[in-house]
Formats: structure tokens, C-alpha cells, sequence
């Protein structure tokens, strides 16, 4: 992409195109969901010098699946913000088994698995 995204609205099915495998996807979810943990410890503890071990956690596994499974630059060099923020939408949509419409409204869902047929009445 040459030209810079302008809203939100049109940043969030790229971010999600950019996350089109499951592993990609999980490899952030459990990156974030370790990285907050860590955080978490870190602030209640007092132990600031856990940060940068969550920075790792979050930022690291995250990166794994950009440069080794998508083969892209993390959206988090170009628009850091929006990329936070999106971390956390997908966690979120991910956590209550949501994400599913997100992705195929995106079109990055050709990874998902089919829809369960309906069942036929007799």
C-alpha cells in the first residue's frame, strides 16, 4: 500500500487482511493475552523491569507470524495506533468467537473453515 489509510473505518479490513491466517491470528492472541499478563504482574508488583519482557511476548510472536506465515510488514510500523487498537478488537472478537463475520465483511476469511451446513428437514 503507497497511500496512507485516512479513517478507521478503512484501516480495520486491511488490518484483518493482513492477519488472513489462523495462525497469524492466534500467534497474536496469545502474544497479547501473555503480553497484558506480564504487564499485569509487572504494574501490581512494582516490577517495572517486566515491561520490556511483555513488549517481547506481545511484539515478538506477533512479528513471528507477519514475517514468517503472512510474509507482510506488521500495519504497527505504518499506523501504530490504529494496529493497538485493532490487537485488541481482534483479541476481543477472537475471545467470544466473533470474528468470523469481521473477516469474511474484509475478505481475508479464505482461511476460515466452511460454514456447517444447514441441516435438511424430512
Amino acid at each position: 500500500m503507497s497511500e496512507r489509510i485516512a479513517t478507521y473505518a478503512e484501516f480495520w479490513p486491511f488490518y484483518l487482511r493482513e492477519h488472513s491466517k489462523p495462525v497469524t491470528r492466534w500467534l497474536h492472541f496469545v502474544g497479547t493475552s501473555l503480553g497484558l499478563g506480564i504487564a499485569t504482574v509487572a504494574v501490581r508488583s512494582g516490577r517495572g523491569a517486566l515491561i520490556p519482557a511483555a513488549l517481547v511476548c506481545a511484539y515478538g510472536l506477533a512479528w513471528v507470524g507477519h514475517f514468517g506465515i503472512e510474509k507482510n510488514r506488521p500495519a504497527t510500523f505504518k499506523y501504530p495506533l490504529w494496529s493497538f487498537i485493532s490487537d485488541f478488537r481482534m483479541l476481543g472478537l477472537m475471545a467470544v468467537g466473533q470474528l468470523g463475520p469481521h473477516l469474511e465483511r474484509a475478505q481475508a476469511g479464505a482461511s476460515l473453515p466452511p460454514a456447517p451446513a444447514a441441516s435438511k428437514a424430512v
